[in-house]
Parts: C-alpha cells; sequence; structure tokens
C-alpha cells in the first residue's frame, strides 16, 4: 500500500515563508469521478431518466472521454465494492488502467443500500449483521491492497438514527469503532478515509460534521493493534483520514474552508469530493461552481496554502444531462477556480492576512480585483 506522507499539510507557516510558498506553489487539480452516477437511478419522485448502463459502458465512457482528450491519463475512478467493483470484474478496470493510465483510486465498501443493513451497518447492534459489515470491510481492504491505493472511503450512510430519545449513543459508536479497528487489523497498512454527513438517508448519521469525523479517526487509531498499523502511528503517520464532501458540509450549515482547514490542521485530508449545495437542504449533488462560487474559491486558497495534492473528487447526480457534460462542466469550473487562486495578487494579500488591523478590507479588495474582468476599471482603494 501507498502511505503517502500527508505530515505537510499540519506545517504553519510565518508570513514571509507563506508568501514564498505561495508564490512558488501553484494550484492545479487533479480529478476523479465515482462510477455510481454515471446512469443516475430513479428517485422516490419520478423514474429514471436514462436507461441503466454496465460498469463496462460506464468504463467505456471513460476511456472515450480520454481518447477524446477531455481527461488525461491522472484522472482516476472510484467505485463500491461488491456491486461496482469486485473480483470478478476487477480485470476491468486494470484493462482502463493498462490502456490509459487511469486506475481505480478507491474501493468503498457498500455498506448503506442492503435490506440487512436497515438498522446499521458496522454498528449494528445485532451481531450476525455487524459480522457481516466487518466482512465486507475487510473484503474492501483488501482489493483495496490489490490496487495499491492510498485510501479505502468510508461512507457510514445508514447508521444513525431518527428519534433521540432512547437511543444508545455510546453503543452506537462503540461498535462502529471497534469494527471499523477490527477490519483495518485485519489488513494492515490500508488507509482509511471516513465522509461525514449530517443528515441522509438516516435523519441524522453516525458522524453529522466535519469536528465528529475528527474524533472518530482519533478514537478508532486508539483501538487499533497490529504490528504494522501501530508502526505507522508511531512514525507519525495517521490511517484514519476524512473524505469531506463540499455539499455534505454545506449541509450542516459548516463553513466550507474552516472545515477543510480543521481537516488539513490535523494532516487527515487524505481526498476530497466536490459539487455544489445550498446551505442545508437535501443532498442535491450539482454541479460544481454553480452554487457558493465565494466558498469555493475560499476553500481552494486554503488547500494550496497548507499543500493539499490529493484527488478533486467530483461527486455529482447529473440527471438532467449527459455525464460526460457534467464531468467537463465540472472540470471546467475547478480549473477557472484554480486559475483565479494562481493569479492572487499574493504580496497584497499575505500582508493583510497578517496585519488585518493595517490593512483592513484589502483582502477583499484582492478578491474583488482578481474577478473582475478588467481590473483597471476599478477604484483604487482609500
Amino acid at each position: 500500500m501507498v502511505i503517502r506522507d500527508l505530515t505537510h499539510q499540519q506545517k504553519y507557516r510565518s508570513e514571509t515563508e507563506l508568501l514564498k510558498y505561495l508564490n512558488i506553489k501553484k494550484l492545479k487539480p487533479k480529478y476523479s469521478a465515482g462510477v455510481w452516477y454515471f446512469y443516475p437511478g430513479a428517485s422516490r419522485f419520478h423514474e429514471s431518466y436514462i436507461d441503466k448502463g454496465s460498469i463496462e459502458d460506464i468504463l467505456n465512457k471513460i476511456a472515450w472521454m480520454f481518447d477524446e482528450g477531455y481527461i488525461d491519463s491522472s484522472f482516476g475512478v472510484e467505485a463500491h465494492f461488491p456491486n461496482e467493483v469486485n473480483w470478478d470484474n476487477l480485470h476491468l478496470y486494470k484493462t482502463l488502467e493498462k490502456e490509459t493510465g487511469i486506475k481505480l483510486i478507491t474501493a468503498i465498501p457498500f455498506l448503506f443500500y442492503e435490506h440487512r443493513y436497515m438498522y446499521g451497518s458496522l454498528s449494528n447492534p445485532n451481531a450476525e449483521i455487524r459480522n457481516h459489515a466487518i466482512q465486507r470491510t475487510i473484503d474492501t481492504l483488501e482489493l483495496n491492497k490489490e490496487l495499491d491505493t492510498e485510501f479505502a472511503i468510508i461512507w457510514p450512510g445508514i447508521d444513525g438514527y431518527e428519534n433521540p430519545f432512547g437511543h444508545d449513543f455510546y453503543g452506537m459508536w462503540e461498535r462502529f469503532e471497534g469494527a471499523l479497528a477490527d477490519a483495518m487489523d485485519a489488513v494492515p497498512g490500508v488507509r482509511v478515509a471516513m465522509e461525514p454527513k449530517p443528515y441522509e438517508p438516516r435523519g441524522n448519521n453516525i458522524w453529522r460534521n466535519t469536528a465528529n469525523g475528527l474524533l472518530m479517526a482519533r478514537d478508532v487509531e486508539r483501538r487499533l493493534k497490529a504490528f504494522h498499523n501501530l508502526d505507522l502511528l508511531e512514525k507519525g503517520h495517521v490511517l484514519v483520514g476524512l473524505n469531506p464532501e463540499v455539499g455534505h458540509v454545506l449541509m450542516g450549515h459548516e463553513e466550507l474552508a474552516g472545515s477543510f482547514a480543521s481537516v488539513l490542521r490535523e494532516g487527515r485530508l487524505m481526498h476530497s469530493h466536490w459539487n455544489s449545495q445550498p446551505l442545508g437542504n437535501y443532498d442535491q449533488d450539482l454541479n460544481i461552481g454553480v452554487l457558493g462560487y465565494d466558498q469555493m474559491l475560499a476553500t481552494l486558497l486554503v488547500l494550496n496554502m497548507y499543500g493539499y495534492n490529493g484527488y478533486y473528487g467530483i461527486d455529482i447526480n447529473p440527471e438532467r444531462m449527459p455525464v460526460e457534460r457534467a464531468l467537463v462542466l465540472c472540470m471546467n469550473s475547478l480549473d477557472s477556480a484554480a486559475d483565479i487562486i494562481n493569479s492572487l495578487d499574493f504580496d497584497t494579500l499575505v500582508k493583510a492576512m497578517y496585519n488585518p488591523a493595517e490593512y483592513s478590507g484589502i483582502v477583499e479588495d484582492v478578491l474583488t480585483r482578481a474577478l473582475a474582468p478588467d481590473a483597471n476599471k476599478l477604484r483604487s482603494i482609500p
């Protein structure tokens, strides 16, 4: 397994160090896409708008985008085990990688959909069902090991509750954390990136927000016992990180840039999922950049300041347009936003960041001028 050093995310830089760093560091996102939305299914309010395709059809779409020059070999693919990737169809993903260089960057245990998980997966009070979820997680980690990925995303979507009255909170957390630690010890050396979400499909998901996710990461690491896992922790590597999703963070009314910064500060930002989302509301998975452009820019600046160099996973639900078009729109949106970040007046911005009393209002001016079609037409700041 690849254990990429994430400790650089924790570095706090002085004014001089940050200015030097930002004038050298250029934000250049690399992208991944989940195979689950290439053929969006029905919802409880409408039937599917497109006929269902196979995994082979999905990978053929990705290969076509590569052949047409829309994506390159740095592009990544994400899939759930065992419904989207398994030992029987793994050769299809390996063929895609051999022909294009595009690899499966994470296999995700499918822990939220099936009837058996009605009352939770790794947190289920029923030991038989919980053991099924543990084994599925172990099998998924084994697949990640085979693929030499950097992490396995864990999304505990069906673990949680609706009615807080009489709910066994301690037991829910204890069972999930213990079960995940057992699975990780069974396949030591495979990192896990947990994805918090406030609600959906449960009324309250088990870890609602970024802070909950960070506490969970520490708690699971404290439970690990396998020698290889303990050795990695002793060397300063984290084994449980986060995969924050823009939509999920905003569903919880969190401030996006600050939430991502809190994950970076602990060196736990292993991956990121991107889309657009109004504050609160249901999980819409809109194309990147159509809402909350200001929050997106602020977050991209944070990622650039603290050295995030992982994937920008596109996690959308393009119900009303071809997925190939939606992916290009999303990549174009992030690429153009990255250009805005790279063109900022860092000399002025960093001075204003570290000396707010002397440079009152100047951060805002730097942003306005970066967004202006012609900054020369703007009034000077008194």
